[in-house]
């Protein structure tokens, strides 16, 4: 699984702007919206969407999703198990990169 995780991130990594917002609570929005998205949607279920910014949500892991599958045809074979634990993962490791180990010292700055 560590290595479907590592190949999800590095393809979101090289497409995705929405995990490099400003600040840190603008990353952290953007990544458990989208993944959220991301995970109803590969599980077949029906994402909620009744805000502005969870149909932004939506948007962004629908084209993610649709580019996903077609890249990587191993995603087919996983259980819902499966793809919860691929995305949590995939989640856990982009927040890494992203905001635990950035080194951009103003996604903190408070007079924002």
């Amino acid at each position: 699984m560590k290595e479907k995780v590592e190949a999800l991130v590095t393809f979101i990594q090289e497409r995705c702007l929405w995990q490099f917002f400003s600040r840190t609570w603008d990353r952290m929005e953007n990544i458990n919206g989208v993944f959220g998205k991301v995970e109803a949607l590969l599980n077949e279920e029906k994402p909620v969407m009744e805000s502005a910014q969870e149909k932004c949500f939506y948007a962004d892991a629908r084209i993610l999703v649709a580019e996903i599958k077609d890249k990587f045809p191993w995603l087919q074979e996983l259980n819902k198990t499966q793809v919860n634990e691929l995305i949590e993962g995939v989640k856990a490791r982009i927040t890494e990169i992203a905001v635990t180990k950035s080194m951009n010292a103003e996604l903190n700055v408070s007079n924002y």
